[in-house]
């Protein structure tokens, strides 16, 4: 018997490329951990931010008689520690233009990053954008030792942040797309994709701990951006040091090199394929079953046909990148894109709103020893339940092959869940603990799977012969189209918080457009949806 350690011996009995594959898992969850860790103070502190937005005897120091005139339509506010901004205004207004900022620069820095990514190497390209994200980061935080005041200041870092976090996500995928097959993508993907919530969760309580009455004497906002920029640089210098982002940097056989003989292998009728099956009928117009089957295998001939020829110019000429337009031509991108953007504004109007709406309804109903820090902590449970959300996601739209399905069915759910939310979730804390966890489930289910293994499993359509090169533009039109929505929602949530309705209308409206948008999203994958159920149908009809 040996002496060694079971885990050594486990490691022994690895393959190298198992090795690799657990390294590259690892180091691109953590990885974008760090991102999102970064990307959540915000959120947090501007629920106590906004406390410092009624600028009474403090104004006097700037010598501007119009701003003690107009801060007298709000109500007194007695902490005058720090003034934010340069400007009298209602806060919303405030922080409605710092979402949006970072939101609008995340977008259009998205749909670059996809081409960048496919056109130097991941490793400098992740690294870099990890040590600027957190250098900004410090920068907003920065704002309170460096006693800086302007609002223009603010919203500059939270553009240029954006910009340089939209580094993130086509690097991971692409790294994850080119050491993970099909197989059980689904699965291995959605429980990577924890990391997002992961990263919310941690930033959250972060932020949350320098919240305390404690931190608020000593520049305590500060530090809730310092030390989540402080972590993503560190992770930026990891990954510097051991990304690989794919196999044959380290002369192993490439998972899309096994793809394709696998597909070629596997010419005989297409059908029995499910997974050639989806993606072969993306596209087509419904047909009988014997028509389905001819279209199919003449589909199957085509694209084998494609590959080689495509596979002998590879040989000789390299991959190539795919560009934006061909890359909207693969069956399925455009449907998915639409529907993440309405999921995303759904998730990220939870993600910058929720805190500020736990915090003004449960002081109503509950009583909060520490209301800004508990109203923080509350909201990462959306993410709690997300992670599961997303989990479950991936493993239905596995062992179902059916991805639109599987969104659909979270899509439909979410609606009746916000709604229970809205009416119980602020009377105890036990009701706000089970429906933000319920609401976070569905919420974030098809969010995570669009973004994880829809985008992988696209971007190495069967049609591109599974170049790689395509990954990273997919990745990014998909995600990119979402993030367009993510800066809409806080940006519509904003201008409503800011007018002078009453709240438990503003509340009702702000409700409403997140129904709306579930209802839009599912209406985005309806062709999809025809199609998965026609093959669910068929694949039933052929195994009997």
């Amino acid at each position: 018997m040996s002496k060694a350690p079971i885990l050594i011996l486990a490691l022994q009995r690895t393959s190298t490329s198992t090795r690799y594959k657990a390294l590259i898992w690892l180091l691109t969850f953590f990885t974008y951990t760090s991102y999102h860790l970064s990307r959540r103070p915000i959120t947090i502190v501007k629920n106590a931010l906004h406390k410092n937005c009624i600028f009474n005897i403090s104004m006097t120091a700037l010598g501007n008689e119009t701003y003690m005139n107009e801060t007298k339509q709000f109500p007194a506010c007695n902490d005058t520690s720090w003034i934010p901004f340069d400007h009298a205004h209602p806060y919303q207004d405030y922080f409605g233009a710092l979402d949006v900022s970072y939101l609008a620069g995340y977008a259009v820095g998205m749909f670059f990053s996809g081409h960048i990514a496919e056109r130097m190497n991941l490793r400098y390209f992740l690294s870099s954008g990890m040590m600027l994200s957190g250098l900004l980061t410090m920068a907003f935080g920065f704002g309170y030792s460096w006693n800086i005041h302007s609002l223009v200041y603010f919203i500059i870092v939270q553009i240029v942040c954006g910009l340089v976090q939209s580094t993130g996500w086509p690097g991971v995928v692409t790294c994850m797309g080119n050491w993970f097959g099909k197989g059980r993508r689904g699965v291995i993907m959605a429980i990577w994709n924890a990391h997002t919530s992961l990263g919310n969760i941690l930033g959250g309580l972060i932020a949350a701990l320098f919240l305390k009455p404690y931190w608020e004497a000593h520049g305590y906002w500060m530090w809730s951006f310092f030390y989540p920029g402080l972590i993503i640089m560190v992770m930026g210098i990891i990954v510097f040091l051991l990304l690989v982002p794919h196999p044959s940097d380290v002369n192993l056989p490439s998972t899309d090199s096994s793809q394709r003989r696998n597909f070629q292998q596997e010419t005989a009728p297409l059908i029995n394929d499910t997974e050639a099956t989806k993606h072969a009928d993306y596209g087509t117009n419904e047909a009988s079953p014997t028509q389905t089957q001819s279209d199919e295998e003449e589909a199957s001939g085509s694209l084998l046909q494609s590959s080689r020829s495509n596979r002998s110019s590879l040989s000789s000429e390299g991959e190539k990148a795919i560009s934006f337009i061909n890359a909207l031509k693969i069956p399925g991108v455009v449907e998915f894109a639409l529907c993440l953007f309405f999921a995303k504004l759904v998730s990220y109007t939870f993600l910058y709103w929720l805190p500020e709406y736990i915090k003004q309804e449960m002081t109503e109903h509950v009583t909060l020893d520490d209301p800004d820090s508990t109203a923080g902590l509350l909201s990462t449970l959306v993410d709690v339940g997300g992670i599961f959300g997303g989990i479950f996601a991936g493993s239905l739209a596995d062992a179902s092959k059916s991805s639109a399905l599987t969104c659909s069915i979270m899509l439909v759910l979410s609606i009746p869940m916000m709604v229970l939310y809205k009416i119980f979730g602020s009377l105890s804390m036990s009701n706000a603990v089970g429906l933000l966890l319920a609401t976070g489930f569905l919420v974030n289910g098809p969010y995570c799977l669009i973004t994880t293994s829809v985008s992988a499993d696209l971007g190495t359509h069967p049609s591109l012969s599974s170049n790689a090169k395509a990954l990273a533009t997919v990745t990014a039109i998909i995600d990119g189209t979402g993030s367009i929505g993510a800066a809409i929602g806080p940006g519509i949530t904003a201008i409503i918080e800011g007018t002078n309705k009453l709240t438990a209308v503003k509340m009702d409206i702000i409700f409403g457009i997140l129904i709306g948008s579930n209802i839009f999203a599912l209406a985005m994958l309806s062709r999809l949806i025809y199609k998965e159920v026609r093959e669910i149908r068929q694949r039933r009809r052929f195994s009997s």
